[in-house]
């Protein structure tokens, strides 16, 4: 029982530095701007991808 009381007091002495949520949005808030620069480079090749499409399906389809 000594252990956990001595928990339970460390706990109670921490000093509380606000909302945990609100400290970590930064982080959050970069990573969703990368991947949405990401999410902008894949979508600016799709149009490369339609017009270099495979030459053997223009064959197939002459014939």
């Amino acid at each position: 029982m000594h252990f956990a009381s001595s928990i339970v007091t460390l706990a109670a002495e921490a000093e509380h530095h606000g909302n945990v949520a609100l400290e970590t949005l930064p982080y959050g808030l970069i990573a969703a701007a990368v991947f949405g620069l990401l999410a902008l480079v894949c979508a600016s090749y799709t149009n490369v991808a339609h017009r270099h499409s495979e030459p053997t399906e223009h064959a197939d389809e002459q014939h």
